[in-house]
């Protein structure tokens, strides 16, 4: 593979190396225990140091960078490496100073992981990246040398490494799974170095070893540092925005939400997902909270995320600036014990579902989730965005007023809603549907005796308008009169018989009617409306 001189092989210059047949024992021993620990799969490779991106830049665990370079997939993998690297370290410790090998190897393998960790945060491992720096310092010192006396040098030849190298990296590059920015960092570092390294003579110190560590140092420090980066990603329509690890990438989860994750499929996983639920009316918070933990988190149950361990909450809190509820749990997933953060936030007809998991194994992965707590934001949504722009385009238009106003409410701003509603009204006294939400608004804010006039005028222009109706309902039970809604109720459900809505509602009320207690007294919080 390498025209390396009968002496390579023989002994001759530089005597056994030691070095590289220490390194090869280590590399048999290491892969021998790990497939003796169980099936080596993604999974185990991280659990025994593999490099990987999320846990090296939001974990801390740069040593990473080190033993995934003793760490490969398979047998046919670690017995490919080893032929090239007995083959080509031997040459090259035998040619140069044993402390200049050792530390060339050690640069080596910092270099092919930050080159790697460079590129993709991907799982990667193998001993590739020390085969390639050897070959390319053969290449260099080879060359630099050919010229010399057999007994000076002669001996090592670069000529055979160059088609060696390149028929490596078109391999590589033509393969499926193959780090090749791994491969590239070792390959660099030994064309670097080999400029560098001299045969063997006396006198030589620990100087040259020693910065040149203490450069790959540098290099990955460097490294680790660009890619431990944060971005923010924002969701326009509903719009809400967090911050996330700059490796973090979006994917789908099967359920139509927003979901990410740091990329790992089972140990180590970590992910953030976000879900929008329309309810209808001002959402609860606290409901919702306690229909996801009697839903998908039962004590022993699996779940979405795995078998639920430990659940603690509802608990009130603030996120964002709003009002929110916190559950917290710890279930037992593929990748091992995970915890799990959600919050329900309230916002409108809406409430916001925002889950974090992340693996109990790494608990430097609480501040990264902390971090993304801390700093989420809710802005306006893109819809009502647009609502305002038209109002302020066309202040005179009874049509752009309603949207507004009506956006307004849906998002949870009802004080703000009631006056383009009633401009609306002004411009437009006939339109039911806008007295009807005018209506609503005020109910919203708890001016129910204007709300119910709103009502009632709004069924005076619709008599028969299930809009215009279901306000007359919601005005009795704002005054907490539930019979006297329930009729109202009726006389909408007889307009609009095949209404699923209205007839929930209708079913709600009776049970509350029939409920044994004392009667609702006038003033008293009614049921939710329908």
């Amino acid at each position: 593979m390498l025209s390396i001189g009968q002496s390579a092989v023989t002994g001759g210059l530089g005597g056994w190396p030691w070095v590289t047949l220490a390194l090869a024992v280590v590399l048999v021993a290491v892969h021998a225990s790990l497939g003796l620990a169980g099936p080596v799969d993604v999974d185990a490779l991280v659990r025994w140091g593999a490099k990987s991106g999320p846990l090296v830049v939001e974990a801390g665990q740069t040593w990473r960078l080190v033993t995934a370079n003793f760490l490969h997939r398979d047998w046919l993998h670690l017995g490919l490496n080893l032929l090239v690297l007995v083959a080509a370290g031997a040459a090259l410790e035998r040619a140069c100073w044993r402390w200049d090998y050792a530390a060339l190897l050690g640069a080596a393998g910092l270099a092919t992981m930050a080159g790697s960790l460079g590129w993709s945060g991907a799982v990667s491992v193998g001993a590739s990246g020390l085969v390639y720096a050897c070959v390319g310092a053969l290449l260099v010192m080879g060359r630099r040398y050919r010229g010399r006396p057999r007994g000076k040098g002669r001996w090592l030849s670069g000529d055979g490494a160059l088609p060696t190298v390149l028929v490596f990296l078109w391999m590589g590059w033509t393969s499926v799974g193959v780090d090749n920015a791994g491969h590239l960092g070792g390959l660099l570092t030994g064309l670097l170095v080999g400029a560098f390294l001299e045969p063997r003579g006396p006198g030589r110190g620990l100087a040259r070893p020693a910065g040149l560590l203490l450069a790959a140092l540098v290099v990955a420090a460097l490294v680790v540092a660009e890619r431990s980066g944060w971005r923010r990603e924002q969701d326009d329509g509903f719009g809400v925005s967090v911050p996330l690890p700059e490796g973090w990438r979006s994917e789908e989860d099967g359920q139509g939400r927003r979901a990410f994750s740091n990329g790992l499929p089972g140990l180590g996983r970590a992910t953030f997902s976000a879900e929008v639920i329309e309810v209808g009316e001002p959402g609860d918070g606290a409901a919702q909270a306690r229909h996801f933990q009697e839903e998908t988190l039962v004590p022993g149950a699996p779940g979405p995320e795995g078998r639920t361990l430990k659940v603690v909450g509802p608990v009130p809190t603030r996120l964002g600036g709003r009002d929110a509820q916190r559950v917290k749990a710890e279930v037992e997933g593929p990748g091992g014990a995970t915890h799990l953060l959600a919050f329900f936030v309230p916002r409108g007809e809406w409430v916001y579902r925002l889950l974090f998991t992340w693996p109990a194994a790494y608990p430097a992965y609480e501040a990264v989730v902390d971090r993304m707590v801390v700093e989420l934001r809710f802005g306006e949504p893109a819809l009502l965005r647009q609502a305002r722009a038209r109002a302020l385009l066309v202040p005179g238009a009874p049509g752009p007023q309603r949207a507004l106003g009506g956006e307004l409410r849906r998002w949870g701003l009802p004080e703000e809603a009631v006056s383009p509603l009633a401009d609306a009204v002004r411009l437009a006294p006939s339109h039911v549907e806008t007295r009807v939400e005018l209506a609503r608004a005020l109910f919203e804010t708890g001016r129910v005796e204007e709300g119910c006039h709103a009502a009632a005028e709004a069924r005076v222009y619709g008599p028969s308008d299930t809009g215009a109706l279901e306000a007359g309902v919601r005005c009795e039970l704002a005054r907490g009169d539930v019979a006297r809604a329930l009729e109202q109720l009726e006389e909408a459900r007889r307009v609009d018989p095949r209404d699923a809505r209205l007839r929930a509602a209708e079913v709600a009320l009776r049970a509350v009617l029939e409920a044994p207690g004392p009667p609702r007294q006038q003033g008293a919080p009614g049921p939710g409306a329908p």
